[in-house]
């Protein structure tokens, strides 16, 4: 049944989830929103969520049901500790350092650079026993953007919020020896790729209780991902869901764009990443005039490592990004029409309009952050850190959200986590090796049946529910079932914390600092000289 008004109501978000129509329940999210991490301490990682959706028939996409979230088969996010989890301890084995670099250079996606990065570099701290230092982020070489870690997040949320977890400072004290002021300077290492705990454990800890502190750098996918300690990873997602917060600025930013699109009813959001970097990438270049494939070359050749790609082998294997116009097709052939309105989270097109126009003919209700909202702030930040971080919200509040390449797309996978932690809200997922063949057939001609094979390929894909993570799929792009629970779980491991979680933790917190020794010398000190 078609709900009536222009915003979509979800189930209860945790206690205090009540009524107060479509705007109550609208202002209550975007509350929730200020959080890049979508709910807030008070519900430190555990929100109800209810599924609007059925199961699709086998023989159709019904379009209106995907404006709703998917079913949620009893489970909702929680990223709360299940076990024993003691606070961090007052002495640490030193400070760590890391520096969130590496990867492609996304124009879009170096905010989830950093995001990835970020979550490991609590989660090294917590295993080394470290006092983590802010960390730093790797916007400058690109953008020559110097927002850093305090212009991007909330640094006073994020070490609040992972009081129960580890020591936070935002710079490595100085320290006083033989009378002189001294700085710690951090040993440089370089950690393996998807390094295994051990490593932290053994190498980098031995040269942190040696130097005192350490520098990791890079530090874009430098710990294993998938790790046999659900509490280990319920720690990233409370990092990510929880502890990353964006300043309010960008906050308010977001939001406004968000309530102009919303004002119209539902919106779309997609990641079009049909850009130079990724096209280079994927050495999909044969569809283009000379003049720019000899551009793609010279960017592939500077940056990325010498390979024999050949465009036809790639495609047919789905290997390159879909192009503006295929994208308008799938959603056409899904029963989208032009009176859809959506937002692109893209950078520079490349190719310019010829590819643009047969997907703006399909679908020429299409919007971006800087057609929505001209504020001189955002206009003048839009090659930056903020206006990734803007793009980075809109699509994670829209009601539906497409990415087109999931590859080594950060900002993509991100957000399908994100979606997913945040009530399984709906996104679009094309399968493009299955969906290959057939747009092969229609550029030879052979249109035939085109989008009852559109739909048979998009029937088969998962629209947002819960469902078992299957390599190469990314933690961070799916975090069930470890970040989730069920109330009346089949299995004792997937039961949802008490209630109460918070003031367990808050009174382990608090036991912890009144039995250490200083602060037990300090509170005697006091005594003897008020007496």
């Amino acid at each position: 049944m078609r709900r009536s008004g222009l915003h979509r109501q979800h189930g209860k978000q945790g206690a205090g989830g009540g009524g107060g129509g479509a705007k109550g329940i609208y202002a209550k999210l975007t509350i929730a929103v200020v959080v890049l991490l979508i709910c807030t301490l008070s519900l430190l990682f555990s929100a109800t969520i209810g599924g609007n959706r059925g199961s699709l028939e086998p023989s159709e996409i019904n379009a209106e049901e995907l404006w709703e979230s998917a079913k949620s088969s009893g489970w909702r996010p929680s990223s709360a500790p299940r076990s024993d989890w003691p606070p961090p301890p007052r002495e640490t084995n030193g400070y760590l350092r890391v520096r969130c670099n590496g990867g492609l250079n996304q124009q879009r996606s170096a905010v989830c650079v950093n995001l990835f990065a970020i979550c490991n570099a609590v989660l090294a701290a917590r295993i080394m026993n470290a006092t983590l230092v802010l960390p730093e982020l790797d916007a400058n070489s690109f953008w020559h953007d110097e927002s850093g870690f305090q212009g991007i997040y909330d640094v006073e949320h994020f070490i609040q919020t992972l009081k129960y977890d580890v020591q936070i400072v935002e710079s490595i004290p100085e320290i006083r020896k033989n009378g002189k002021t001294k700085k710690i300077k951090g040993y440089q290492l370089r950690p393996p790729r998807d390094a295994p705990i051990e490593w932290y454990t053994t190498v980098a800890l031995k040269k942190m209780q040696e130097h005192g502190a350490i520098y990791l750098t890079p530090f874009s996918h430098r710990l294993a991902e998938e790790i046999d300690n659900p509490e280990y990873q319920r720690l990233r997602c409370r990092v990510n869901y929880h502890a990353l917060r964006f300043k309010p600025n960008i906050m308010q930013l977001s939001e406004s764009i968000v309530d102009k699109l919303r004002a119209q009813g539902h919106f779309m959001s997609i990641h079009l990443r049909f850009e130079m970097d990724m096209l280079a990438f994927a050495g999909c270049i044969d569809i283009f005039n000379l003049e720019e494939q000899s551009i793609l070359k010279k960017y592939r050749k500077e940056n990325f490592a010498e390979k024999r790609l050949v465009y036809k082998e790639r495609r047919a294997i789905g290997k390159c990004p879909l192009t503006p116009e295929e994208v308008g097709l799938i959603l056409h052939a899904m029963g989208f029409d032009n009176s859809t309105r959506i937002y692109l989270a893209a950078g520079e097109l490349f190719g310019g309009e010829r590819f643009m126009k047969p997907f703006r003919d399909l679908f020429p209700r299409l919007e971006n952050h800087s057609s929505v909202d001209s504020s001189e702030e955002l206009v003048t930040n839009t090659q930056g850190l903020l206006g990734s971080a803007v793009d980075y919200m809109v699509c994670l509040l829209s009601d539906i959200f497409m990415p087109t390449y999931d590859g080594p797309s950060n900002f993509a996978n991100n957000l399908l986590g994100h979606r997913l932690y945040y009530g399984f809200r709906t996104t679009i997922r094309p399968d493009r090796k299955a969906l290959a063949p057939i747009f092969i057939d229609r550029e030879n001609g052979r249109t035939a049946g085109f989008e009852e094979a559109v739909r048979r390929v998009m029937l088969k894909t998962n629209f947002g529910g819960p469902h078992k993570r299957v390599s190469p799929e990314s933690f961070y792009t799916n975090s069930w079932p470890e970040c989730f629970c069920q109330v009346s779980p089949k299995n004792p491991a997937d039961k949802c914390p008490p209630d109460n979680v918070l003031e367990v933790l808050d009174s382990r917190l608090e036991n912890k600092v009144t039995s250490d020794p200083e602060t037990l010398a300090e509170k005697n000190s006091t005594s003897r000289t008020e007496r």
